[in-house]
Order: C-alpha cells, then structure tokens, then sequence
C-alpha cells in the first residue's frame, strides 16, 4: 500500500503541509526551492562542461616540457672576486648617497 495511491491521501498530506508551515511561508519556501533547483543545475552543467573540456586538452598537454637547463659557464666562476666587485659597487653607492645628501642641505640653506 502506496501513501499516495489515492487522491484522498495526498489532499490530506496538502493540507498538513499548509496546516504546518502556514500560507505565507509556503510561496516563499517554493521560490528558495527554486533557485537552489536552478543553482544545482546550473552547477552539475558547469562540471559537465568542465570534464568535456579536460577530456579534450589532456591528450595535448600529456608531454612534460623539459625543465630549463643553466649552461655551465666555460671558465670557473671566481667568487671571492664578485663579492669583492659588489662590496666595492656597494661602498660607491653609499659614498654617492651621502655626497647628494650633502648637497641637498647645502642647496636648502
């Protein structure tokens, strides 16, 4: 035996339902349904499109692209010599800093 096999019985089940939750919540609820029906589907597409795309582009992106390589330099790199180079482009810099601040309080006086 069906519950709702009759019309009888799905009257009564209406009216509980409009009894319980009321006349005005009912077209609000119907309408929150709605959309959420609408979102889910908008949603379950989406996946859809988004599994037919990747099915797609997989065969075309399934070879790794080899990672850069550096070259090897020909003559052995001397480091102690670039940190020197940079230690004295540094002091330069800062000696150049100081002249032009000196320079701006003299002209602002």
């Amino acid at each position: 035996m069906d519950l709702f096999d009759s019309p009888w019985k799905i009257l009564i089940v209406a009216v509980l339902i409009i009894v319980l939750f009321g006349s005005r919540k009912l077209p609000e609820a119907a309408r929150s349904l709605g959309k959420s029906m609408r979102i889910l589907k908008t949603e379950v597409q989406g996946m859809h499109e988004d599994e037919a795309q990747t099915t797609y582009t997989a065969p075309a992106t399934t070879a790794p692209a080899a990672p850069a390589q550096i070259a090897p330099t020909a003559a052995p790199v001397d480091h102690q010599a670039q940190i020197d180079a940079l230690s004295a482009q540094l002091s330069n810099l800062q000696q150049n800093v100081a002249a032009n601040k000196a320079n701006d309080n003299v002209q602002a006086q």
